[in-house]
């Protein structure tokens, strides 16, 4: 195999998998609109993602994050026994 053909047989899935996610946006977009993404923060599990975020909510701000508030569930298992 040439190696012209082993770098199109790899990157070929990256590929599709990103034209589908524009494609994807594409039409989410002319049928919602304008979206808005940021940075959510979940304290029940103490993880952080990207996602849309409605109008009526408030995106994560890293600047006003506390560790201190993450509910660690091995902590509240403890404290109950």
């Amino acid at each position: 195999m040439s190696a012209h053909i082993v770098i199109v047989l790899i990157l070929t899935p990256f590929v599709l998998a990103f034209v589908y996610a524009g494609i994807h946006e594409y039409l989410r977009y002319k049928s919602e609109g304008k979206a808005t993404y940021g940075l959510v923060f979940d304290e029940e599990t103490g993880t952080s993602y990207v996602t849309g975020i409605g109008d009526e909510d408030e995106a994560f701000d890293p600047e006003e994050f506390d560790p201190a508030d993450y509910n660690d569930p091995e902590i509240a298992d403890e404290s109950k026994t």
